[in-house]
């Protein structure tokens, strides 16, 4: 029980230090791209996965529009 109460205060220490530091440093916590945060990249510089990714969003969203403007034209 001792050990369990020594380690769970010590995280809480780990936690609260990690906390402070993020606060201080107003930098978002880094992590991998694509990961939390709805897919969203935190990164200042972009690797290449997270390149990949915009890219394959891009073509979708071209594709997307293509296929409205056709709809529109043929509509007329």
């Amino acid at each position: 029980m001792t050990y369990f109460v020594v380690t769970f205060i010590f995280m809480l220490i780990v936690i609260g230090l990690m906390a402070v530091g993020v606060i201080f440093g107003r930098k978002a916590i880094k992590g991998s791209c694509g990961g939390a945060n709805n897919g969203n990249c935190a990164c200042e510089k972009k690797c290449d996965k997270r390149k990949k990714i915009d890219a394959e969003q891009m073509e979708q969203q071209d594709k997307v529009i293509n296929i409205d403007l056709l709809q529109k034209s043929s509509q007329i």
